[in-house]
């Protein structure tokens, strides 16, 4: 007998449950996202991640790059390729989940950004109604402008959405002002309970957190037209493996 389809909300939760990330002491096990780019486009790409960490777009400075031949869990990187291991958002579900804080994954979309601030979803996708991690699926359709957020603050970029009860709204607030001190950033917008945010409406009792999407900076590298493949929600990896990409 074949097992039941696991949509993404079902494997956010198996995910987030795992995730022992201490963002201050830099330790523990997060969520990642793996990218496949070509060797010939690096230093393009490092630039990119730089230019998106600076901007404000990337979840974290946290990268890991893997030569030909290395394999990560399961996959070995093809020749004449580079695996670049990024942060995935959703390693904030489990960081809340850790501060006893009750979530619940809605989906992910594209974002309308003017003079750097989000103004609405334009796209969106439910965790619950796809297998496939929606930011994918929306980087794969070329409706974003990521290079033009970062260069003049205008244009879409990819963001996903939780919701949290409204008694836990101090402690979320608390955490978010934590971790923007330890190079964990990307937080769009915070709304209010039983309020939309961004367009995307939230369930009575709770309020909407935006963040904005781990491989926002593979799409800007696919928007200048180098060849691009990204498998978002690949699995946990110990961050301690990983470096600032300023540091490349």
């Amino acid at each position: 007998m074949n097992p039941p389809m696991k949509f993404i909300n079902n494997r956010i939760d198996e995910y987030a449950i795992k995730v022992t990330y201490d963002p201050a002491e830099n330790t523990g096990d997060i969520i990642y996202n793996l990218s496949l780019i070509r060797d010939e486009d690096l230093e393009y790409a490092i630039m990119t991640m730089k230019n998106a960490y600076r901007a404000g777009i990337s979840v974290s400075d946290r990268v890991r790059f893997l030569e030909a031949g290395e394999i990560m869990e399961d996959f070995t990187i093809p020749e004449e390729n580079t695996g670049i291991c990024t942060m995935c958002s959703l390693t904030l579900d489990g960081l809340l989940l850790r501060k006893g804080v009750p979530i619940r994954p809605i989906g992910g979309g594209v974002v309308e950004v003017e003079e750097r601030m989000p103004r609405r979803f334009t796209n969106f996708i439910l965790y619950e109604d796809t297998t496939i991690d929606p930011l994918e699926v929306l980087a794969s359709q070329d409706i974003t402008s990521i290079s033009s957020v970062m260069h003049q603050g205008k244009g879409t970029i990819l963001a996903n959405i939780r919701e949290c009860h409204m008694e836990s709204e101090s402690r979320v607030s608390l955490l978010l002002d934590d971790l923007a001190s330890t190079g964990f950033t990307g937080i769009l917008d915070m709304g209010i309970p039983n309020i939309h945010l961004l367009g995307v409406p939230v369930s009575p009792q709770y309020f909407g957190v935006v963040m904005v999407g781990g491989t926002n900076a593979m799409a800007a590298i696919k928007e200048s037209g180098r060849p691009v493949v990204t498998k978002a929600l690949k699995g946990l990896v110990d961050v301690r493996t990983m470096n600032s990409i300023n540091d490349y």
